[in-house]
């Protein structure tokens, strides 16, 4: 198994800007979240236990999940989303696993939004990266890139992670705050440092 780092960072933290610097620097990506949204797409591998467990109503007209009824189901009800955990994560895990064992790459960054809520992939990863920024700025991005009301932004922080709680678990961190320069030299100075813990001892 290649040597992977598990890059985890809060909803408007940044991730996907950093795996991309990562993977045009040469590493392999593979993001779960990517492989959540195939599996939930129309005819995706979920989608027939997600309408046999939630009923037809959370299936939308093209055959896809319909993200925003079930975003709103899971936020308000625990259960609901510990069941739809258990319809997805194990097939995120399992192709989680065959893309990291396929990869051609020195290392391996897999993006896992709630790497530390659900520990679905801490045993496939060798460390830990948090991006991070501070919470008005994720509202502030989020709000910007999707158009959620910011009330519900900060209703999906409030189901994780703390921020103080996640810098104290991280082996890494890249601070996203100053914009996109400051980031990629960040990035640059970690893939160093990667490349080096991947080699052959």
């Amino acid at each position: 198994m290649a040597f992977c780092v598990g890059l985890t960072g809060g909803i408007g933290s940044g991730k996907s800007a950093a795996s991309s610097l990562f993977g045009k620097l040469g590493a392999a990506v593979v993001d779960t979240d990517e492989i959540s949204h195939a599996l939930t797409a129309p005819a995706g591998t979920a989608i027939a236990a997600i309408r046999e467990h939630f009923g037809p109503s959370f299936v939308a007209a093209d055959g896809g999940l319909d993200r925003a009824r079930m975003r709103n189901l899971v936020f308000s009800d625990p259960a609901a989303r510990e069941k739809l955990e258990a319809i997805l994560h194990p097939l995120i895990r399992e192709r989680t696993r065959a893309a990291v064992a396929s990869a051609r790459a020195p290392y391996v960054i897999v993006v896992v939004p709630l790497l530390f809520e659900t520990g679905a992939c801490l045993d496939l990863v060798a460390r830990v990266l948090v991006v991070d920024c501070e919470e008005g700025e994720q509202v502030r991005r989020v709000v910007a890139r999707s158009g959620i009301a910011a009330d519900e932004v900060r209703r999906i922080m409030a189901a994780q992670l703390p921020r103080a709680e996640r810098l104290k678990r991280a082996d890494d961190v890249l601070d996203n705050s100053a914009g996109l320069e400051t980031l990629r030299d960040q990035v640059a100075r970690l893939h160093d440092k990667y490349l080096g813990l991947a080699r052959p001892a």
